[in-house]
């Protein structure tokens, strides 16, 4: 595909923004719209960040829990942005990292996930995959999400959706589904937000 039909090669005024604000992606105002809506970040918080490189999120997320608060980012990529000294960074594969390396900052006040398949060119396995790494994420929040705790997760939209919508309600008092502005026009990504953990046992 060509430069000028691929639009995700191209930047866009988000793009150019985020780059002036120097953070490494466009994804950030994705996280900040979700913030802004739901209340998800305050100073002191415990948070854990799932797929996090190229680290526009971790570094979001850092400055609104301040210096007071915790960060765990985790990727199988190298994560680019400069992050602060509350922040852990662990090279690897978020659904297969030791309990004890998750369980460093936790429990966790906020899990947040912009996990994402690499694109194969088959909708149907891409789906598939989505599906697969927002139910990962969904398990690691109910194994070591703090009572009244919040997660926030990326899904591509499929038959799978409504499955991936309940397992969340099954966790949490109050769940929506969000497509921040700042999402492209040709995705299908959608982000599911759990809000009021319930407690464990409940």
């Amino acid at each position: 595909m060509s430069k000028a039909r691929n639009p995700y090669r191209r930047p866009d005024a988000f793009t150019k923004a985020a780059r002036a604000q120097g953070y490494p992606a466009r994804s950030v105002f994705k996280l900040e719209e979700i913030d802004q809506r739901v209340r998800l970040l305050r100073p002191g918080q415990r948070v854990i960040d799932l797929g996090a490189a190229p680290g526009s999120w971790s570094m979001y997320a850092a400055k609104r829990i301040g210096a007071s608060g915790k960060l765990l980012a985790i990727d199988l990529s190298e994560i680019l942005g400069t992050l602060g000294p509350n922040v852990r960074v662990v090279r690897g594969d978020a659904l297969a990292i030791g309990s004890d390396d998750i369980a460093a900052f936790g429990p966790y006040d906020v899990v947040l996930s912009d996990m994402a398949p690499a694109t194969s060119g088959s909708k149907i396995s891409d789906q598939a995959r989505s599906f697969e790494l927002f139910m990962g994420a969904v398990a690691i929040a109910a194994a070591h999400g703090a009572p009244g705790s919040a997660f926030v997760g990326k899904i591509f939209m499929s038959d799978d959706f409504s499955s991936a919508k309940e397992a969340v309600r099954l966790q949490y008092e109050e769940v929506r589904t969000l497509r921040p502005e700042g999402t492209r026009s040709s995705s299908s990504e959608v982000f599911v937000v759990g809000l009021r953990q319930r407690g464990k046992g409940s």
